[in-house]
């Protein structure tokens, strides 16, 4: 009798759309467990190397809680690539200007630095408000659990 561990092709997963609202959510705490959806880890057919993970929408990233002095403290860089190009925010100028990104930056960090983990960035939807254009997807609603 021939024992074999199961390798889940991308065909395998049935793609779940799931809508989170993140009014009042911890950022690291959300952003886990939003990671963890996409990734797939929840899925019993999980594989590493292939997606088979949901589609996540985030609701409400403007509402979003940072604990401690994160708010004024958490500096997010970019460069521009000149000398001297190095650009600075904190998180409350962020919370501002786009309240996404921040949901955004936590996710993005969480995921594999490969082709996989850019096709698996793509299936995070994140809005401001309490609205989004994917109701034709009819997305369940996934409650947080912490």
């Amino acid at each position: 009798m021939k024992k074999y561990t199961y390798s889940a092709k991308e065909s395998d997963n049935e793609n779940k759309w799931l809508v989170i609202d993140a009014e009042g959510a911890i950022l690291g705490r959300l952003a886990t467990m939003i990671a963890t959806r996409i990734r797939g880890k929840h899925n019993p057919l999980y594989t590493p190397h292939t997606d088979t993970g949901d589609t996540v929408i985030v609701i409400n990233a403007e509402k979003i809680r940072l604990t401690g002095k994160k708010l004024d403290k958490k500096c997010y860089y970019r460069h521009s690539g000149y000398i001297g190009g190095l650009k600075t925010i904190t998180a409350k100028e962020l919370m501002e200007k786009r309240p996404e990104d921040i949901i955004r930056f936590a996710v993005k960090g969480m995921l594999p630095k490969n082709r996989l983990g850019s096709k698996l960035f793509k299936k995070l939807k994140v809005y401001a408000g309490d609205k989004h254009p994917h109701s034709a997807q009819q997305p369940d609603v996934l409650e947080l659990k912490y």
